[in-house]
């Protein structure tokens, strides 16, 4: 049985107390809201008469009791109001037992209240409501780590990010802006959403179970299915659904995924996140940077009313166009090393000079992409288009149609890091599966990250799919920079933690 603290056991018997003088501290009937807080500051008219009746709800987060009356600071999901509460009004006639106990005693801060009454100003000048009727509707039986301030200076603050982000229900109500990240991740979502439904593209859902993890380089969670005895795993990326959807005859998909990577998590990475892949019918990856271009100016304005963003010391616009840097190039520009036409013994060379570390294991795709992510890819701060990347590092890539040692794929790298990924996909089926055959060699050398041969999806090729472009872009991350977040932990609701100790 769980120790319980002095003030949990207060509490507890607070509620046994409600419950001998007949008030159910859980009820179960409906209480019909009529106002909220932001609604009512906003529409109050000092001229209107009578005063408007609301019924409101929420958590008590701080109260003053003064004799026969009392403030209470009453917490809603809009924000915050203030509440005058009397005891003639809220206890008729000479029983002035619900005041004198129940309000006084037995009410804690965090319990939630219920109260029908008419708003008025104060003399102060704040605009509260007057409470004629007050009902209990939820006793709290923990506690609030309430943030007190006091000449300038911060107690009791809920500020530990571990207890932050497990939990998360207490961050929520106790520090102010944490609900505004939220309500931004939506707004992105919503906009997203709302710029591919305007041209004409369709949202659909793929499978996150699947028997092969395709669609990218990165190793899976794996599990059992009991009835058809066979293992599967945790989707790591849609992608090649979505393409037999556009072999299927549809013109442009998308997919807001959940995906699943067995890997590390620090300020950027969590196992589980969520990406969006769409993937449009006769288009190439320079169509797609135009398009991704568009999307994020405007989703950036109708998030925050500006194109520019502040992430710790850098602000950064998504005023369209963006910069349009080859993959060799970037690494020519900050290395000094032009990787053209170099074998993989050349690259482990290069690794070696420029002392990054490598294994038997990786290819001449992984070395190169080890070179750009140490030396390269946290110089770009603003909106970068990096493109043409060398064909081991992109086995579902069309080749570049002029120099085949090259692919047609951009990633976008935003504040040092990427954001997006597309391609102008590769509709060969026979390069497809040529490709496959490589990502198998790399797994024979122990890459746990190489791709699977999914031989269905070959098929599919094989039936034909039309010029495609794709992209996929890491929505946890596009919430980061909208908010002006550092850590991907700050954006994600649950993100994932360590086993909690038991005390």
């Amino acid at each position: 049985m769980q120790q319980l603290s002095e003030q949990e056991q207060i509490r507890r018997n607070s509620m046994e107390q409600m419950r001998a003088m007949g008030i159910e501290p859980y009820p179960a009937a409906e209480f019909v809201v009529t106002g909220y807080s932001d609604e009512i500051r906003n529409n109050f008219s000092d001229e209107l008469e009578p005063p408007r009746q609301v019924a409101i709800a929420g958590r008590i987060m701080s109260r003053r009791i003064m004799g026969k009356a009392a403030f209470v600071e009453l917490k809603d999901s809009k924000g915050r109001i203030q509440v005058y509460i009397s005891r003639d009004d809220i206890c008729p006639g000479d029983d002035k037992e619900l005041y004198n106990t129940v309000f006084k005693k037995l009410l804690d801060i965090g319990d939630f209240i219920g109260i029908r009454g008419f708003v008025f100003r104060t003399r102060t000048g704040e605009i509260t409501v007057h409470a004629k009727e007050m009902l209990v509707l939820s006793k709290s039986l923990r506690p609030l780590p309430i943030v007190k301030v006091k000449d300038g200076v911060t107690y009791d603050s809920f500020d530990d990010p571990e207890l932050r982000y497990r939990r998360r229900y207490v961050d929520l109500i106790v520090n102010e802006g944490v609900r505004d990240i939220f309500i931004k991740r939506t707004k992105v979502f919503n906009s997203m959403r709302n710029f591919f439904n305007e041209h004409g593209y369709m949202e659909v859902e793929t499978p996150i179970l699947q028997s092969i993890p395709g669609g990218a380089s990165a190793r899976p969670f794996i599990t059992h299915h009991n009835a058809l005895d066979i293992p599967l795993y945790l989707r790591i990326a849609d992608e090649l659904y979505l393409k037999r959807l556009i072999v299927g005859g549809f013109e442009g998909v998308y997919e807001f995924s959940k995906n699943f990577r067995n890997e590390g998590m620090d300020r950027t990475h969590n196992p589980e996140f969520t990406c969006m892949e769409i993937y449009v019918s006769y288009k190439d990856y320079n169509w797609m940077m135009n398009f991704t271009e568009q999307m994020l100016e405007r989703i950036c304005m109708e998030v925050n009313g500006t194109t520019d963003v502040t992430v710790g010391d850098n602000v950064i616009s998504f005023k369209a166009p963006f910069k349009r840097v080859t993959m060799t190039e970037a690494i020519k520009e900050h290395t000094g090393i032009d990787i053209s036409g170099m074998n993989e013994e050349q690259l482990r060379d290069v690794c070696k000079q420029l002392h990054i570390d490598v294994d038997p294991s990786m290819g001449k795709g992984k070395l190169i992409d080890e070179i750009f992510g140490e030396k390269c890819e946290g110089k770009y701060i603003q909106p970068t288009f990096i493109t043409d990347y060398p064909i081991e590092m992109s086995p579902l890539t069309k080749r570049h149609r002029s120099n085949p040692e090259l692919t047609e794929r951009f990633e976008l790298m935003v504040n040092g890091k990427e954001l997006a990924n597309a391609y102008s996909e590769l509709n060969d089926p026979i390069d497809q599966y040529e490709r496959f055959v490589e990502q198998m060699k790399l797994a024979d050398k122990g890459d746990d990250e190489a791709m699977i041969i999914d031989h269905d999806f070959i098929r599919a090729l094989e039936y034909g799919m039309p010029p495609t472009s794709g992209m996929g872009i890491g929505m946890d991350r596009l919430v980061m920079l909208m908010t002006g977040q550092v850590a991907i932990q700050e954006v994600l609701l649950f993100p994932q933690m360590k086993p909690e100790k038991n005390n």
